[in-house]
């Protein structure tokens, strides 16, 4: 395809939204395209120089009549600048709230300008699943994303939920997530692992925001019933409203000193390194990122079933999937991929095969096709 001019609107932050957006902006980059961020702050995820990458930050003035600082103004402000200064062909936003919205605004200024900017909009699952749906944004969330001129989904089940949710018109692409195998890969790190695991126990792992949603108690719950069969580890990362009641369960079930809170961690591939088994029993997941993050590091995966789970997982080779709060279900998978050798490195095999289908190398090319599709059929002008 013809190299392109395309300005990337996204959180900076750790979120899976965000990481996803600058993921996708370097392999771009280094395809040959030129990307442009354009958020608040420079994206966690932009660790390096790129000659193809271009920083552009949002400003938004402090004035005291403002009780919360008009960001969606001041973003569709700085994409307007952008387009025309830097002359993008094509503006990608991820994550609906408040992208979507600032960039259909932004495109509407340049429309009168005679400049014509089709937008395409990615939903990534908490601004369909739990904040779109709240009543202050639902209208304006369902407008901005029936204005794009495309719109992609990171999984099907995202997918049939907007359509359920939200009075949509248009066609939903379906790109899921990917993994750049270039970090997320099984590496030697036996001696971190005798740190952890002095006498050769069993590493568990759970990756999260630690919200409710994300079920973390059912993790200690699962494991205590595990370390009474097999002697094992857990390693909790992350951090987020529910850490302390899940210290507290550690402390009332006395399993704390085979529990070990990590916190906010940059390089989980290396903790993954040393696991045996990702835990992830989530209500809810659009997608499932951690859990293929894992599959990528040769980890198999006890889960729930719920959300885009099941486009990631195969039961019972890559892992198993239970009802959400089913935690004796989820002990007994554990357990009998754990307590033999030969079956854990089949699975351990089996997770790195599957999650092979998502390398980067896969996805992006779809991407690309479908910025040339959006290109090709987007209307050249928008009638206000």
């Amino acid at each position: 395809m013809n190299l392109l001019k395309i300005g990337i609107i996204c959180y900076p932050t750790y979120g899976g939204s965000g990481v996803v957006a600058t993921e996708l902006g370097k392999a771009l980059a280094k395809k040959g395209h030129h990307v442009h961020f354009i958020t608040y702050q420079e994206p966690v995820r932009l660790d390096s120089f790129h000659q193809n990458i271009f920083y552009h930050e949002v400003s938004s003035l402090d004035y005291p009549l403002f009780h919360y600082t008009p960001y969606e103004s001041a973003l569709a402000s700085k994409i307007v600048d952008v387009v025309k200064f830097e002359k993008l062909d094509l503006l990608h936003v991820h994550y609906a709230i408040p992208h979507a919205s600032s960039a259909l605004m932004a495109k509407q200024i340049l429309a009168e300008q005679n400049i014509h900017i089709p937008f395409i909009t990615t939903l990534h699952g908490t601004d369909i699943t739990l904040v779109g749906r709240d009543p202050s944004y639902l209208p304006v969330v369902a407008y901005s994303i029936n204005h794009s001129d495309g719109i992609t989904s990171v999984s099907s089940f995202l997918k049939e939920d907007t359509y359920r949710h939200f009075s949509i018109n248009k066609h939903i692409e379906v790109i899921h997530n990917f993994i750049d195998f270039s970090r997320f890969k099984k590496t030697n790190k036996e001696h971190f692992k005798k740190a952890i695991a002095t006498h050769g126990e069993r590493v568990l792992i759970h990756i999260s925001n630690f919200r409710k949603v994300k079920r973390v108690e059912d993790v200690v719950q699962m494991f205590k019933s595990v370390i009474k069969k097999i002697p094992s580890k857990l390693l909790l990362v992350g951090d987020g409203p529910e850490r302390t009641n899940v210290e507290m369960l550690c402390r009332q079930l006395c399993i704390n000193e085979h529990v070990r809170f990590l916190g906010r961690q940059d390089a989980i591939e290396d903790l993954l390194a040393i696991s045996d088994l990702f835990v992830l029993p989530s209500e809810t997941e659009s997608f499932g990122l951690a859990a293929l993050e894992a599959m990528a590091c040769e980890v198999p995966v006890i889960s729930s079933d719920a959300g885009g789970l099941p486009e990631i997982q195969i039961q019972g080779i890559t892992g198993y999937m239970s009802p959400v709060g089913d935690i004796e279900s989820m002990a007994t998978n554990a357990i009998s991929i754990l307590e033999n050798e030969d079956t854990l490195k089949q699975f351990k095999a089996n997770a790195y095969k599957q999650a092979l289908n998502f390398k980067i190398e896969n996805i992006l090319p779809k991407y690309e096709n479908y910025y040339e599709l959006v290109l090709r059929t987007a209307t050249p002008e928008y009638s206000i």
